[in-house]
């Protein structure tokens, strides 16, 4: 179990910190945010289950909960490797769900900014379909962070956005009010746009962390009525340059920006992420696959803004 003083992943909010749990895959750096971790445990017998993804191990259960085991290091690397006897599970929570991922060790946790991770080249990452979100350095070594909500949505599609969610919502009139959407990635993004427009609202523009996001907003400070460049804000947590949580402080704290609304969609929010995003002055907070909801939410608070 993590300890108190490595799981104190309540770092004062807004400061565009985040905590990375460092592991290894065949003497590979990797990385997960803290946020997502629930537990290190010695890796167990798992029971297979028919039919499922080549890099789905099987179940176990530790305690109480049923958990499904992800093979890590074969998902990564394409091929079966020797199971090791000191190879460890880290049980993580993100999207309501608790999963556990095979590693060889892990290393320690490095509490950096955000600033400091960059996202990583399409030509060395897979391109659009890599699984690499960043590349930190963490006391003088690359670790790459890896996308563990993509590697899930690749594992178990259901899991993921789902479209007939907004399908079931029928004819919807187009929305022209602009909203602005933070999402690093480019899978979710897509989704997310998809979904907003099904939705009716045609008026969107994606920006692939919350930096970006912000600078747009100075560069229409000084236009005229903001509110006709920007209705609402749609943000994750995890991005690389600036994370939502900064980016919804700097909002709320701004006299020409307070007034919009803001919304938090990712999938670390738990009940301690709702504690901070409340504190910083989000107007909702939802995880992630939560799709439908999601536009329900931007329905009362747009009738609301513009009332």
């Amino acid at each position: 179990m993590l300890d108190d003083a490595k799981k104190g992943i309540l770092l004062e909010s807004g400061t565009n910190e985040i905590e990375i749990m460092e592991f290894t895959i065949d003497d590979n750096l990797y990385g997960i945010n803290v946020a997502k971790v629930r537990e290190i445990m010695m890796a167990a017998p798992v029971k297979p289950m028919p039919h499922a993804h080549h890099a789905v191990e099987g179940i176990f259960k530790p305690r109480d909960i049923v958990l499904t085991v992800v093979d890590l290091p074969y998902y990564l690397n394409g091929k079966s490797s020797p199971k090791g006897e000191k190879d460890l599970f880290i049980v993580t929570n993100f999207n309501k769900m608790f999963i556990a991922f095979r590693v060889h060790t892990v290393v320690g946790i490095s509490r950096i900014s955000w600033k400091n991770i960059q996202k990583p080249d399409k030509a060395i990452s897979g391109g659009e379909d890599g699984v690499a979100t960043g590349i930190a350095q963490c006391e003088g070594e690359l670790v790459t962070i890896l996308d563990f909500e993509k590697i899930v949505a690749e594992i178990a599609p259901e899991t993921s956005i789902q479209m007939s969610e907004i399908e079931k919502k029928g004819y919807r009139e187009c929305r022209e009010m602009p909203i602005l959407i933070a999402e690093d990635s480019v899978l979710l993004s897509k989704l997310i746009e998809e979904a907003l427009h099904k939705s009716g609202y045609i008026n969107v523009s994606m920006f692939p962390n919350g930096q970006e996001l912000w600078d747009y907003l100075q560069s229409i400070r000084n236009s005229g009525n903001i509110r006709e460049k920007v209705a609402l804000i749609i943000t994750d947590i995890e991005m690389p340059q600036m994370d939502g949580h900064r980016l919804t402080k700097l909002i709320k704290d701004d006299k020409e920006f307070k007034q919009i609304p803001v919304v938090i969609f990712s999938s670390l929010i738990t009940d301690e992420m709702r504690i901070k995003g409340k504190q910083l002055g989000a107007d909702e907070q939802m995880s992630k696959p939560e799709i439908g909801h999601l536009v329900d939410v931007l329905d009362r608070l747009l009738a609301r803004y513009y009332q």
